[in-house]
């Protein structure tokens, strides 16, 4: 299903086609700080919708992940790598997509700690 989503100011909009049924719950000092719940879908299953300019970018341990972050508001809407067999793939705050809801989503915890 293709699902529309922003961070808080709107200065950083995007679309992506996902199967929120694969959600995850990742225990990484950065996403359990966080408190993302995400959904991993291959690069080529996301747009982003406006201009990268308000973008930053974070990369820490590894530095395999790039994580976006508006410049303006603060928030992390994706995050963008290669999954483990090398495919380009983007990860979606589940929190920043309009007509989710997060209580309603049974994420798999996903042991990030050990990356």
């Amino acid at each position: 299903m293709k699902y529309n989503g922003a961070c808080h100011c709107g200065a950083v909009k995007f679309e992506a086609e996902a199967d929120l049924s694969t959600a995850v719950s990742c225990n990484c000092s950065h996403c359990q700080m966080k408190g993302l719940i995400l959904v991993f879908v291959p690069k080529d299953n996301f747009t982003l919708l406006t201009p990268e300019a308000p973008l930053t970018e974070y990369l820490f341990n590894k530095k395999s992940i790039h994580h976006q972050f508006c410049s303006v508001c603060g928030v992390q809407p994706y995050a963008y790598g290669n999954g483990p067999e090398g495919t380009a793939m983007c990860g979606i705050n589940l929190r920043c997509v309009e007509s989710v809801d997060i209580d309603s989503l049974s994420p798999t915890k996903l042991n990030g700690k050990d990356f």
